[in-house]
């Protein structure tokens, strides 16, 4: 194998999926408008008679609706494998001097790229939303910005992994769009979320605590708001677990897949 190739391989699978994102304008306000709606609209209404331990619950769900931004994104970033293989595009790929597994680090990093853009973005907006008093109690200093783009790193290459295994294994973008649906509604719902995880019913709990989403969210509001169920070294551990599993879950899925 010859790793430089490999390299130039995993930069020129990136650089095109940069691309195909900053040609994508409507993907990239869509992607930032409806987390903003959940946060004034959804938050504001629960958030008029609702506080959680004396945090403004817009501020609570805030860096929840920054996880559902970037696990809807991340998964759904996915059905590019399944477009690629309708239009003979993985074909053209798949004859570089180059092995799937670059092909595949490339996609990941290429995803988790777009998908951090969009989380910069919505930190800028929920700095700025705290600073003018939108949502109280939401204060965004330099360092829990930067730790919360950690978190988010592992976050987006996990769930782009997961998109792509996804991806992989599917013949047409409707039965991709079935699948991540029914995978990303629960993941989002039982992640703590819109709700803390703390004395959750007995039959609640085990789901709450096997889902991986969940972990983000806490890592989230313990640098944002100082407040979580687990340790930040906890939840990273947690989380680079995750993404080291599903990354070589993924290189073994590509390999299998059928062109």
């Amino acid at each position: 194998m010859n790793i430089k190739n490999e390299l130039v391989g995993i930069l020129a699978v990136w650089y095109r999926e940069f691309k195909v994102f900053l040609r994508e304008k409507s993907r990239i306000v869509g992607s930032i408008v409806t987390p903003v709606l959940w946060l004034l609209i959804f938050g504001g209404g629960l958030g008029s008679s609702v506080s959680i331990s004396g945090i403004n619950y817009q501020a609570f769900i805030f860096p929840g609706i920054l996880t559902q931004s970037v696990l809807f994104s991340s998964v759904f970033f996915g059905v590019y494998i399944v477009w690629d293989r309708k239009i003979d595009f993985l074909k053209e790929v798949l004859v570089a001097p180059i092995s799937r597994t670059s092909i595949f680090l490339g996609k990941v990093v290429g995803g988790a790229t777009d998908a951090l853009l969009q989380s910069l973005i919505l930190l800028v907006i929920g700095w700025l939303f705290g600073q003018f008093g939108i949502i109280p109690g939401l204060h965004i200093t330099l360092v829990s910005f930067l730790l919360a783009l950690l978190v988010l790193f592992f976050t987006t290459t996990a769930l782009v992994s997961v998109g792509l295994i996804v991806g992989s294994q599917m013949e047409s973008p409707e039965g991709f769009q079935l699948i991540s649906s029914f995978l990303i509604f629960p993941l989002f719902f039982l992640s703590g979320a819109l709700f803390p995880i703390n004395n959750l019913p007995s039959w609640l709990a085990p789901f709450t605590f096997l889902n991986p989403i969940t972990y983000c969210v806490d890592a989230l509001r313990n640098v944002i708001l100082g407040s979580a169920q687990f340790s930040l070294i906890y939840d990273l551990g947690i989380m680079a677990i995750f993404t080291i599993v599903v990354i070589a879950v993924g290189t073994y899925a590509f390999k299998k897949m059928k062109v």
